[in-house]
């Protein structure tokens, strides 16, 4: 259906793309007569434009003009040149759209444009990142810009206290992470005086791994939470029964969907054990609860993919980015759950004093943009949710990199041995190899197979995150080898040493697929940036969870035909759309989870909204009586 409207009425993008590039055209334009201004005259044109905007003209007339302006000073200021490429990035993101630009095409510098016409309107832009490197490090740099063209810059960080915030946002250009934005809204909304708030009117944000914040981090809500009292006597004795329960006999567990449910037989120990007549009965409903949990925590979560274990305290692990999510915890019960399961203090559980989630966070803001490499794959959930497009940008230099065929093997030991003697082939010739992990455990398990092969080697996971800037920015030297989970440094490019371009460039490995394609497909761009050459391979087995989940039996039936050892894998176009279609449907899955989840938080967005604004009345006027009587 979708070819056939595209033929109809032609590909939306191509058409976007042919608006912007005749913009983008007098831009270039207008080169020559801003490169003999002086630096003080190219720094007079921003009070000049704040003028013009406050006689009447809109940020699309001065678009041209503030572009060139902004393209001027990045040649002077940052030795930048925005290729046009960039400039059609830019252009897109001022008319609310994601721009998805490839890895190494420079979004960052392109980011810098939307946001000098936005901060014109003296209304504030917030620059939103995906973690406080990226924002301390993009204030820094990109800052020393605005600030020669005569605005001022903040930066948002966890731990400042409310004056450094509230000058942080009373900057023009103001960059942070996205979870520092949301809980600044929350707790704006919960102060006792008005002068306490940091935030204003939320009015223009760009969101820089728009993918990884929109849709990634939307199933996990914010949450502000205070203490409650509850036993930890429950979760220690559910964890006990819990460990004497067989699989299949006492408990099922489904592998699609994660449930986990009790037997008959399992039900009737339960009741043995907590010496209960009947424990469906009312009275039973919270021991129910804690065997549920203590159950999930045992079969469903696993240490080292789901969460870590870091100074005695159980810290959840973002399945997406492979960071540590410190200070987040799971409700319900089921981070306690886990602590028991754990052998850890368990902590009180807490009740939950305000909370948001990103979908409803963001929407709140006049105006979005946004800027990944990978976007396109949930176009729909943009346009439907965000009600953003998503505009793919043509790369500045054609890519050259070539991205192989999956290799399919029967058992996971045999797919990491032969991972293991391709690391080492690239390795003896000089090539640099970035190997991709979904789990921090499969990252720990290559490390010990290339340490007894005497590989020198790299691991970057969420339990060493704290070296991640410098082993990215050497993952490119020449011999190199860098094992990194999904984190794998998004926002940091991989920079090829010297000859290594000769050698083939960045050779990619990935050791299974993500449920999600584009974090594949994150993992492939970090090859081949700026026209470079690159090699990209992914290694699979019918073992992988995501082909245990949702793998058809006639692949596993195929292999056990043709008799396959575990040497031998099968290449074949035909996996590769078999692992495709997997993903698609777990996508669709996540895709109607965070619908579902949007759905609740929305008809507490009505109650938030009301109770927020009446709230803000009261604490914003001197005599409340009205407001009382009314």
């Amino acid at each position: 259906m979708r070819e056939l409207l595209k033929k109809v009425f032609g590909d939306g993008n191509q058409k976007e793309l042919k608006s912007i590039q005749k913009v983008t055209d007098q831009i270039e334009a207008l080169e020559p007569e801003y490169e003999k201004l002086s630096d003080q005259a190219l720094k007079d044109k921003t009070e000049d434009f704040k003028q013009r905007y406050q006689n009447g003209e809109s940020l699309d007339d001065l678009l041209v003009e503030a572009y060139a302006v902004v393209r001027e000073g990045a040649r002077r200021v940052l030795n930048l040149r925005p290729f046009p490429v960039q400039l059609i990035g830019a252009v897109a993101m001022h008319r609310g759209n994601i721009a998805e630009m490839k890895t190494g095409e420079g979004k960052t510098l392109a980011s810098t444009m939307p946001a000098y016409l936005n901060a014109l309107t003296g209304k504030g832009v917030h620059i939103i990142t995906v973690n406080d490197y990226l924002a301390e490090r993009d204030a820094h740099d990109m800052g020393k810009l605005y600030q020669f063209l005569g605005l001022t810059v903040g930066l948002n960080k966890n731990g400042m206290s409310k004056e450094e915030k509230r000058e942080a946002y009373a900057a023009d250009i103001t960059y942070g992470t996205n979870n520092e934005y949301g809980f600044d809204y929350l707790r704006d909304n919960m102060v006792l005086y008005k002068e306490q708030m940091v935030q204003r009117p939320l009015h223009f944000a760009i969101i820089d791994e728009v993918d990884s914040i929109l849709i990634d981090e939307a199933r996990t809500p914010l949450i502000i939470s205070g203490t409650a009292q509850k036993s930890a006597n429950l979760y220690q004795q559910a964890n006990a029964f819990v460990r004497t329960l067989k699989n299949e006999e006492d408990y099922t567990f489904d592998e699609k969907s994660k449930g986990v449910q009790l037997t008959e037989e399992g039900m009737n120990k339960a009741e043995r054990f907590f010496q209960v007549e009947n424990l469906f009965d009312l009275n039973h409903v919270t021991l129910m609860h804690h065997i549920n949990q203590a159950l999930k925590a045992h079969v469903t979560m696993h240490r080292d993919t789901d969460y870590v274990v870091d100074e005695g305290q159980v810290v959840i692990v973002d399945q997406f980015t492979g960071r540590l999510m410190k200070g987040r915890r799971y409700s319900d019960g089921l981070h306690q759950a886990i602590e028991a399961k754990e052998g850890l203090q368990i902590q009180k559980e807490s009740m939950t004093l305000a909370s948001i989630t990103f979908q409803n966070y963001f929407r709140m803001y006049e105006k979005l943009a946004g800027m990944t490499g990978t976007a396109k794959t949930e176009e729909e959930e943009f346009s439907n949710i965000y009600a953003m497009d998503v505009i793919a940008i043509p790369t500045n230099k054609p890519i050259i990199r070539e991205d192989h065929a999956d290799l399919i093997y029967k058992t996971m030991n045999g797919k990491f041995k032969a991972v293991a003697e391709e690391i080492k082939l690239r390795h003896l010739k000089g090539q640099p190899v970035l190997v991709g992990t979904v789990a921090v455990e499969t990252s720990e398990l290559i490390a010990k197979m290339l340490k007894s092969e005497g590989i020198p080697h790299n691991v970057l996971n969420a339990k060493n995150h704290y070296r991640e800037a410098e082993i990215i920015e050497n993952a490119g030297q020449r011999g190199a080898v860098t094992i990194a989970t999904n984190m794998a440094g998004r926002g940091t490019d991989i920079k090829l040493g010297d000859g290594v371009t000769e050698l083939g460039g960045l050779a990619v490995i990935g050791t299974e697929r993500h449920e999600s394609r584009r974090i594949d497909n994150q993992l492939r761009g970090r090859s081949g940036r700026q026209g470079d050459p690159g090699v990209t391979q992914f290694y699979l087995s019918m073992e992988d969870e995501l082909m245990r989940r949702f793998g058809s039996d006639n692949m596993r039936s195929m292999m056990e035909r043709l008799g396959m050892d575990d040497d031998q894998p099968i290449e074949s176009k035909m996996v590769s759309r078999a692992v495709e279609s997997a993903q698609k449907r777990v996508e669709g899955n996540n895709f109607d989870a965070r619908k579902t989840i949007l759905s609740y938080d929305d008809v507490l967005r009505q109650q938030r909204e009301i109770i927020y604004k009446q709230r803000f009345e009261v604490i914003d006027s001197d005599n409340i009586r009205e407001i009382i009587e009314g």
